[in-house]
This record gives structure tokens, sequence and C-alpha cells, in this order.
């Protein structure tokens, strides 16, 4: 995670990963999966464009490409402990490099907050353009939402006098 001044909120510094946000479509926690049955869901499934881009929530290096029939294209950012998960990517996975257009990112590559990571697509298991946003904290998952609750209160905090 990028570094906060002395008595900063480090959560203050992330960056919601969507540009161009349509709602949110699936929280984190059981759902009823395509063939009714209930199953887990560890993520954030964030409505938007097909082709919208996708922001590296905190700096960090690309720990992982993933290229399979569930999250589809996808990347894996390591930032310290955190890991986050972004699933249903336009463009490809192929030999563990992700290109999309002009974009190319593979394992070891650094990436800082705010950067232009991916694009919002339709690849894997889904049924319209999002993106799944999962959070790993030292190898147990997180829900996203309480991530971005206490990424809002700390810029409300840093907002009043």
């Amino acid at each position: 995670m990028s570094q906060a001044r002395p008595g900063q909120n480090p959560w203050r510094l992330g960056v919601f990963p969507v540009t161009v946000f349509s709602g949110y479509t699936s929280s984190f926690g059981g759902r009823t999966g395509p063939w009714g049955a209930i199953e887990p869901h560890y993520g954030l499934d964030i409505a938007a464009p097909l082709g919208s881009p996708i922001r590296n929530w905190w700096g960090g290096t690309v720990k992982e490409v993933i290229h399979d029939g569930r999250c589809g294209v996808g990347l894996v950012i390591q930032s310290g402990p955190y890991e986050h998960i972004y699933c249903h990517l336009l463009g490809s996975g192929a030999d563990g490099v992700y290109r999309c257009g002009g974009l190319q990112l593979q394992p070891g590559q650094r990436v800082r907050t705010g950067q232009l990571i991916a694009r919002v697509g339709m690849s894997g298991r889904t049924t319209g353009p999002h993106l799944h946003w999962g959070m790993r904290y030292g190898g147990q998952w997180l829900d996203p939402a309480v991530i971005l609750r206490a990424m809002a209160r700390s810029r409300g905090a840093a907002a009043r006098p």
C-alpha cells in the first residue's frame, strides 16, 4: 500500500477502480448461482459500459494474469499483504500477459495507484459487462464494500475542519 503521511488515514489514498460507474450488481457473500444453488461470491460486481477504464485500487505489483472460464481474463495485484483481483476484463490473458489495446501487463510489473490497468469486459462467467473486484488480506477474502466505506469515511473526515 502507498505510504500515508503521519496522522493521515491510509484508506484516503485508495482509488475506486471503475471510472464509469453504473451500479452494483452483486455483493460479497452467498448468492444464487446460474444453476440455482447458493454459492460464495468473493467480491463486488460493479456494472459499467463495455470498455470502461479500470484503475488500480492501490500501488503494487502484478502477481498473476488469469485466463479461465470463471474469472475470464483477470489480474491479481499484490499491495503488501493485500491482493486485489480484477475479473471479466476486456482483452486477452494469453501466455501470462494481459493485453488490451495499448495496455500490456505481466507478472512482476509495478503499477501505481490510479493507473489504468484494464478495461471492463464480459470474459468468463458473466451475463453483462462489469468488473468483479475481489480483495484478500493475508489470504483471507474481504468484502470490498467495507473497504470502499472506509475510504469514503476517511475522505469525509479529511474534508472536515
